[in-house]
């Protein structure tokens, strides 16, 4: 990774200490006390010892200071826990922090971003990634101040006790971060390494676990798991590298630190041996020497946490700076009881310049009916229904609805009037109670089971043991596709919105379940504006209006009956395919 990469992702992590600012200045406030009270401590262990073991007195004379021991052993637990706590604090808020904004930018980007991303790469930076600042403001950056205090301060005391101590300590202790930098220098790009292949490997793995059972119809299982591996063990060969350097970091800290002591012990047991020093101060120097040192070799450790924190920022700065998609942000709303009416005028679109997936499209959708878009695949349905969604931008025309253009509108209060239900519905993990008034989590159960029965859902969903409190996996795992559907139709029925964008949602089911969802399908367009978007003819027929798009344009529009009549695309599709396709 280049050195303006690092500094820059470092210069990131230090922008967000201002919002901290409180509780990691009391952290490292509680940690110097915590400091000071080590050297109390040393010193009250020093003068008892040295009246003890020199001077000969017994317990009686030596118990106060004992008793100054006990209660500065107490204080330094407290002050320990303290700083810890308000640490950990400092880190909880930016974790929080940074995930808000991550999700927020996600938000943002939208669902035509996100389908383009692999979800495990996006997972692992929204959770692993974000967790890995932790130990960066908890752990690191109070560190770093208390290797300056707390060294500085026990020099304070060893100077005049024995300035040749002082001077060894002065002179050894800069070698310590010095080494440090030096080693941290390879590690920082190791760590950055190990990041992108625990992305890759995050990334890969959850797609293995998505397409499992077609991995094991198509008897690619082991393949995959022989390629899941691969990336494995180049994981684990990064992390070795790490940690390689890592211990050998942790080598030349120690091996310094305890040359410095030993050098500090030498000179005292001489000049004692030669009566050069008197026995209380060189005690209490000898007693200082690991704890000048400790706070370096401490941060020493801690900077590895610097370096894990900037390997994982880099995916979460990339994240942040990815350009939003060009958007007005609307602030108009619509009146509550308007029926709409919405237009599109003359909208183009393109997802590359030069490449056009919707060009000169013009129709509208009045309140109560019902328009069905047709198509070879690759025509430009689904992308006309993001845009009516609000999740992208017409690059020309306009689509307006009550002659207000839809990006004037705010997007909660236009994505509040629709409802969206996709070919493969998104169920979360949770009850089905809760998945149904996803739209309205305020919604009494009462209107919950209505929704149910208008869904042609109440009756599988009472006949579950937990009712309507069943929990449900991920996707709607342990149900089948068929209740997922009629589930997501609840929900539609529940928002009661007034307008439905409908993917096809009887497709590649059973004739039973898909008469049932059609019966729901034809409640629901009842008094509403509804799109479809059809894949099957079939399921066209009772639209209001036929939309047919070929190569992004409106090849020909009218009703079931007027377009076989015409004798053009429909015509051909429906002798194509025999009413079964689209």
């Amino acid at each position: 990774m280049p050195r303006t990469t690092g500094k820059l992702l470092n210069d990131w992590l230090r922008s967000h200490v201002g919002r901290v600012r409180r509780p990691l200045t009391a952290a490292v406030a509680v940690g110097a006390v915590g400091g000071l009270l080590l050297i109390l401590q040393a010193w009250l262990l020093a003068l008892t010892i040295n009246a003890v073991a020199i001077e000969g007195h017994g317990l009686t004379y030596v118990w106060p200071w004992m008793t100054g021991l006990i209660g500065v052993f107490a204080a330094r637990a407290v002050v320990s826990a303290l700083s810890e706590a308000t640490a950990f604090e400092a880190a909880a808020r930016v974790k929080l922090d940074v995930r808000k904004r991550v999700y927020a930018h996600l938000e943002a980007l939208g669902p035509a971003w996100t389908r383009q991303q692999r979800t495990g790469d996006l997972a692992n930076t929204l959770i692993d990634g974000v967790e890995s600042l932790e130990k960066y403001y908890a752990n690191y950056l109070p560190q770093t101040a208390l290797a300056a205090f707390i060294p500085f301060a026990i020099l304070v005391f060893v100077f005049p006790s024995d300035w040749i101590s002082g001077l060894i300590m002065l002179i050894t202790a800069p070698l310590i971060p010095f080494f440090m930098i030096l080693i941290g220098k390879g590690a920082e790009r190791l760590n950055q390494r190990q990041w992108r292949k625990l992305a890759r490997m995050s990334a890969h793995f959850f797609d293995v676990i998505e397409g499992l059972t077609t991995l094991k119809l198509f008897n690619a299982s082991r393949f995959e798991a022989e390629v899941v591996a691969q990336i494995s063990d180049e994981y684990r060969r990064s992390t070795m590298a790490v940690l390689r350097v890592a211990f050998l970091s942790s080598l030349v800290l120690e091996f310094l630190a305890t040359v410095s002591i030993a050098m500090v012990a030498v000179f005292i047991g001489f000049r004692l041996l030669y009566g050069d020093i008197h026995y209380l101060p060189g005690f209490f120097v000898l007693l200082l020497a690991p704890e000048f040192y400790l706070p370096l070799r401490n941060m020493g450790t801690q900077y590895h946490a610097r370096m894990e924190a900037i390997g994982a920022s880099e995916q979460i700065v990339k994240l942040l700076n990815t350009p939003l998609p060009e958007s007005k942000a609307g602030t108009d709303s619509l009146p509550d009881a308007a029926p709409l009416d919405i237009r599109f005028e003359h909208v183009g679109f393109a997802y590359e310049p030069g490449q056009a997936v919707l060009t000169d499209i013009d129709f509208s959708l009045a309140h109560g009916e019902r328009v069905a878009l047709v198509g070879p695949s690759g025509a430009g349905k689904t992308t006309l229904s993001q845009l009516l969604l609000g999740f992208m931008q017409p690059q020309s025309g306009r689509i307006s609805v009550n002659g207000v253009d839809l990006s004037e509108l705010s997007e909660d209060a236009w994505l509040s009037r629709v409802a969206w239900l996709p070919q493969r519905p998104t169920l979360f993990h949770g009850s089905i109670l809760d998945n149904i008034r996803l739209g309205r989590p305020d919604a009494t159960p009462e209107a919950v089971h209505r929704a149910a029965e208008l869904a042609n859902a109440a009756t599988f969903i009472e006949a579950l043991p937990q009712s309507y409190d069943t929990q449900v996996g991920d996707r709607g795992q342990g149900l089948s596709g068929g209740e997922i559907q009629r589930i997501a139709l609840a929900r539609a029925f529940l928002k009661n919105a007034q307008l439905v964008v409908l993917d096809e949602a009887s497709a590649s089911l059973d004739p039973e379940t898909e008469a049932l969802i059609t019966e729901s399908v034809e409640r629901l367009a009842h008094d509403r504006a509804m799109l479809i978007i059809a894949h099957r003819l079939e399921t066209v027929r009772r639209a209001d209006r036929i939309l047919v798009l070929n190569r992004g344009r409106i090849a020909e529009q009218g009703r079931h009956d007027e377009l076989l009549a015409g004798g053009g695309l429909y015509a051909g599709m429906n002798s194509l395919y025999g009413g079964a396709g689209a």
